[in-house]
């Protein structure tokens, strides 16, 4: 399935099409409004996800004139607007939903599903990322299962995020910030602590797999090694 993001915020952008990308999408990004109908062109993407402050041409005009091309296009709206009035010209202009930032990847990655499925499209296409070997164990991402040595695990939805970040950065740093940012759309302290509990949890569902370590690195984030 291919996205067209349009965002001007290099970091955010970074995030949501990292998250996207892991999530088994194929991800083009523009930052400039004015260059979204011809990337439109060359991709024809199953599904845009606009931001609505865009430099050149705001999301608004984009979505009418996307709309005017595609009346079966699925579009989301990413934005720090959040009064009724705002919502409401995004769906008037050609929206089919709208989420307010900050947000999280999960209900990111939930709404994209929903969308594509109510209009007829498929959501992740390739089996084999879907199934990501580590060491002895095999984290089956559609349906959030941890298999190790000595047994399954069922996973919560950021449990499988947080682990899967981890596996395709193997050996390499998962930096807080950006698995925070990606997971739960916020990087504030109640939501670190909470992401300590969860990487506390997965080290005691690996305990049975001595070969995979996953280290603490103060200050910065988690390397998985194994």
């Amino acid at each position: 399935m291919k996205i067209l993001y349009a965002e001007d915020e290099p970091f955010l952008a970074h995030i949501v099409s990292d998250g996207l990308s892991s999530s088994g999408y194929a991800v083009s990004v523009i930052d400039d409004g004015a260059n979204v109908l011809d990337a439109f062109g060359r991709i024809i993407p199953d599904i845009v996800i606009l931001d609505i402050g865009l430099p050149g041409k705001d999301g608004y005009m984009i979505a009418a004139e996307l709309r005017a091309r595609n009346p079966q296009l699925p579009i989301i709206f990413l934005s720090a607007k959040s009064l009724p009035a705002d919502v409401v010209k995004g769906f008037k202009s050609g929206g089919n939903d709208y989420l307010k930032k900050p947000f999280g990847m999960e209900e990111l990655l939930i709404r994209i599903e929903a969308l594509l499925h109510r209009f007829g499209k498929s959501g992740l296409t390739a089996d084999a990322e879907t199934r990501l070997p580590f060491g002895s164990c095999i984290l089956d991402v559609r349906n959030q299962i941890l298999v190790t040595s000595g047994a399954e695990h069922s996973l919560s939805y950021r449990e499988c995020s947080l682990l899967r970040m981890l596996i395709e950065r193997k050996n390499d740093v998962l930096r807080r910030q950006d698995a925070l940012m990606s997971i739960w759309g916020d990087d504030n302290f109640y939501n670190n602590r909470s992401m300590d509990v969860f990487m506390s949890h997965i080290r005691k569902m690996l305990i049975d797999s001595p070969e995979i370590q996953i280290i603490s690195l103060r200050g910065i984030g988690y390397k998985l090694v194994c």
